[in-house]
């Protein structure tokens, strides 16, 4: 039998869910993942008024946020 790993990004829940909560209005955990262009609009659009933002926390919160290269943040 031959078991398949799953594999997780190398950035951290806690980082990743701290900067979401506190600064995810200006989409800075975005540019921690490595997701630059949609940091950026966060950045201009101040998270989507902040639904974008809570989209993000919740999506971080159930893993199923991932990183620049699809890997998921998980704890």
């Amino acid at each position: 039998m031959t078991e398949t790993a799953v594999s997780k990004s190398e950035k951290g829940f806690v980082p990743t869910l701290l900067l979401a909560l506190f600064l995810g209005g200006l989409g800075v955990h975005r540019f921690f993942v490595g997701k630059i262009g949609t940091g950026v609009l966060q950045l201009i659009t101040l998270g989507g008024l902040g639904i974008w933002a809570l989209i993000d926390v919740i999506m971080i919160i159930v893993g199923s946020f991932t990183d620049k290269s699809g890997l998921p943040i998980k704890a």
